[in-house]
């Protein structure tokens, strides 16, 4: 029973972090998809 505890706690603590991090990483459509040349694909 507590290493279940335990790995539902590891669970979460990489869910965060990993939502942190994604976070962190994420850009907008506007600036993802935006072109130098200024020529629509």
């Amino acid at each position: 029973m507590n290493a279940f505890i335990v790995a539902c706690l590891a669970i979460v603590v990489i869910a965060v972090g990993s939502v942190v991090v994604l976070d962190r990483y994420q850009q907008s459509s506007e600036r993802a998809f935006a072109s130098q040349s200024g020529v629509r694909i």
